[in-house]
Parts: structure tokens; sequence; C-alpha cells
């Protein structure tokens, strides 16, 4: 596949994704290096969705750490059970965040970051990566972004 994507505009969120994810299939496709597939990956979605940030967190001992990403500068490492993604880690399970600064312990890598999604990656029913999506808007995710960011991290191949 040419490294161009088709991004349907003027589409509604899930039919955007519906088009996305044989995209990222065709990219992935082959490629057995977990750093490039996250970074092709995030590099899509910032594409195709205008996030104001999006990227993974890999798991190492006890905290996660900066992985392949798009947007502003980011946390290095968040401890487990720290912040959203820490939370996301330690619970196993997706959080959609509507006001990050109502979110307990919430980590401010940016200010800019309004609200949040952050899906855990599994392998062997184990957390080993976490994907955060940051957006400069309020409330700006919802089941729609939970199913499909689901589906596109098991896209992933993770060594």
């Amino acid at each position: 596949m040419a490294e161009d994507l088709h991004i349907l505009q003027n589409s509604s969120k899930e039919e955007r994704y519906k088009s996305l994810i044989p995209q990222i299939k065709a990219l992935l496709k082959g490629e057995t290096d977990s750093v490039a597939n996250m970074a092709n990956m995030v590099a899509a979605l910032k594409q195709a969705f205008n996030f104001f940030w999006v990227g993974f967190y890999i798991v190492r001992k006890n905290e996660l750490v900066l992985a392949p990403f798009q947007g502003p500068v980011a946390c290095t490492r968040i401890a487990y059970g720290r912040g959203v993604c820490g939370t996301a880690w330690q619970q196993g399970r997706t959080l959609i965040v509507p006001d990050v600064e109502a979110f307990p312990g919430h980590i401010a890598c940016s200010s800019l970051s309004k609200s949040e999604i952050v899906v855990p990656v599994f392998t062997n029913n184990e957390v080993i990566a976490i994907l955060d999506v940051d957006s400069n808007k309020l409330n700006d995710f919802d089941k729609v972004d939970e199913i499909y960011l689901t589906e596109i991290i098991k896209l992933l191949i993770l060594s």
C-alpha cells in the first residue's frame, strides 16, 4: 500500500473509523516491529481525526514509558495507578474522561487537553501498553471511539 491515507471528509466518526481500519491493516501488514506499527497507527489516527494528542505508553516494570505519539511533548513516565493512563492500566479497562480536570489525580501533561480516552493493549490477559488519545475539547469521546480504538489496537503485533 502507498503510504497515503484516504480520509472520508464530511463523514461521521464511525464512517471514518470504518474507512481507516482496512488502511491501518494495510500499513501494518508484514511489519513485525511494534514501534514501527505503533508509529504508523498513531500517525493514521492523528491524520484521520486531528486528535490533539494520540500515542502509546508501554509497560516497563512498574511504570508506563512514552512510546510513539503525535502531538505536543508529553509526560515520559507514568506510575501504575496514577492519572488516567495509570488508572486504566491498573483497572485493565478503557476509560473515557469527558473532563480531565474532574478526574481525581489527573496528570496535566498539557493544560490544553480537555478530554481523554485511554485503551489498554493486552497480550495473554496482561496489559502491555496503553493507547492514550487527548482532545482539546470537552466530552469529545464516546462509545464509538471505544469500540473502534479497541478494534484498531488489536491490529498491533507487540513483542
